[in-house]
């Protein structure tokens, strides 16, 4: 008998709801609604349900998502996925990871009991906030919802910032991008130290940077590519200090070796001296820019100023010369690599780049062991893997300046030994760390771009003495 009353009268809720609900359809305007009605009327012509509902889903700013047969309900998840803001008519439902997410700027939180009010709220909401809502609920989907793994590790997170409270993560980091499974709190709990949130904080990047030139080669002579990198770079009214990286087999060179600077010069050896160390988090490192070289690297000084202005603008992108790109091999079926010049490119190597030091951590605390692994067994890659790590985070390219006159990979000092760069072997294995990668994340995250930043007046037919860069010309 009580069961029978239960399911009778939970047959009439339903039923009272649904009456509710056409009279809220009824007033509801372009295609908010019709999601609900959608799945309350089903398709009325001879299409495809499913195909339908998801357009309908795609093409609508609002899904209504009243309370399903429990409290939550699958609808909320299908509008996060299809960037249709949920209207939540669900009273006393915690939505999902609230804890963490702030869901008043990804849904609407209605009434239940109020429906014949909705139509007048949706109607309130302005086009920019719409837009803002429509892209926080695909951003929070892409972080926290898209996958199993996603969810689980979320799940996982703050139980641990609950363990950990005193290095948790701020709401801010939680619901602002990258998002939460990507700012380490091991790394800081202060979002002004990741590279992300300046704009938001209203701050800026430390006005300094730390050159780091990784060296394999023994320093042969005051003549070294890398004795004339370390005068030039340490010309840099920016530059803080210069760390030579000393990755060579060689026993390290006596201070007296190095060239005398203006600026601290401070060589230390590899933690491994493995090509992924290159990129492993030295306490050494105290500003916030990192200025990546390669010891064969050549740039001016004009050239190091210039795109480090650059990357002040742009901190949590990697900034820099030479730049490469991807491409889908249709008759392979694989992801392929190329160094030809063109306008459009998809990476910046770290052979002569800017980036934030946090890139640091998330290389060596993020990326699995495993990838890590093949990059030192082929002693390959590193600088393709800090870009997949980059592009994946930021889901945005990297940014090429100013293209030298004359750009060539130069040939390492080794005797008649050319150049890795010349090494077919070494091309190949490019390719293959391509799709290693790409396996690893599950998805391409290198993204091509046109864009290409100069000096103002760069190539422009008037006096040398109105341009700031005057030498970038020359070059």
């Amino acid at each position: 008998m009580c069961r029978g009353y239960h399911s009778a009268s939970y047959k009439n809720s339903f039923y009272e709801r649904d009456q509710a609900l056409e009279k809220v359809l009824a007033g509801c305007f372009g295609l908010s609604c019709l999601r609900l009605s959608f799945e309350m009327y089903g398709s009325r012509g001879n299409g495809n349900m499913e195909t339908d509902l998801r357009e309908l889903l795609h093409n609508s700013s609002f899904c209504l998502v009243p309370r399903g047969r429990r409290l939550g309900s699958f609808r909320f998840l299908e509008a996060l996925q299809a960037a249709c803001i949920p209207v939540i008519l669900s009273n006393g439902w915690e939505l999902p990871f609230s804890e963490v997410i702030d869901w008043r700027k990804a849904a609407i939180i209605g009434d239940e009991r109020l429906l014949l009010q909705v139509p007048s709220i949706t109607r309130s909401v302005g086009h920019d906030r719409i837009l803002a809502l429509r892209q926080q609920t695909q951003f929070l989907w892409d972080a926290y919802f898209s996958s199993v793994a996603k969810i689980v590790l979320t799940t996982l997170e703050i139980i641990q910032d609950r363990v950990d409270s005193h290095v948790s993560r701020s709401r801010l980091l939680w619901n602002s991008l990258p998002g939460g499974l990507y700012a380490l709190p091991q790394y800081s709990a202060d979002p002004a130290q990741f590279p992300f949130y300046y704009a938001i904080l209203g701050k800026s990047p430390s006005q300094q940077f730390t050159a780091v030139i990784h060296t394999v080669t023994p320093l042969q002579s005051q003549i070294s590519p890398v004795v004339k990198l370390i005068i030039a770079v340490a010309k840099s009214k920016f530059c803080a200090q210069i760390v030579v990286l000393w990755n060579s087999d060689k026993p390290l060179p006596p201070r007296n070796k190095w060239p005398s600077t203006s600026v601290p010069l401070a060589v230390i050896e590899g933690q491994t001296k493995t090509m992924s160390s290159r990129f492993y988090p030295h306490d050494v490192i105290l500003t916030d820019a990192v200025l990546s070289l390669d010891e064969d690297s050549v740039l001016s000084t004009n050239e190091v100023d210039f795109a480090f202005t650059v990357w002040q603008s742009f901190p949590e992108r990697i900034v820099g010369y030479p730049a490469r790109s991807h491409y889908w091999d249709s008759s392979r079926s694989r992801w392929g690599y190329t160094s030809k010049w063109t306008n459009d490119y998809s990476m910046v190597l770290t052979g002569a780049a800017f980036y934030h030091r946090y890139y640091h951590y998330l290389f060596t605390h993020y990326v699995p062991a495993g990838l890590l692994n093949t990059v030192d067994r082929m002693a390959n890659c590193e600088d393709i893997l800090m870009n997949f790590l980059v592009s994946a985070v930021t889901k945005q390219p990297p940014i090429k300046v100013t293209q030298k006159k004359q750009y060539k990979e130069t040939m390492m000092s080794q005797g008649s030994k050319a150049s890795r760069w010349a090494d077919p072997d070494h091309f190949a294995q490019r390719q293959t760390c391509m799709n290693a990668f790409s396996h690893w994340l599950g998805f391409m995250p290198l993204l091509h771009s046109q864009m290409r930043l100069d000096p103002v007046l760069f190539r422009d037919q008037v006096s040398i003495l109105r341009k700031k860069y005057r030498d970038i010309e020359k070059l």
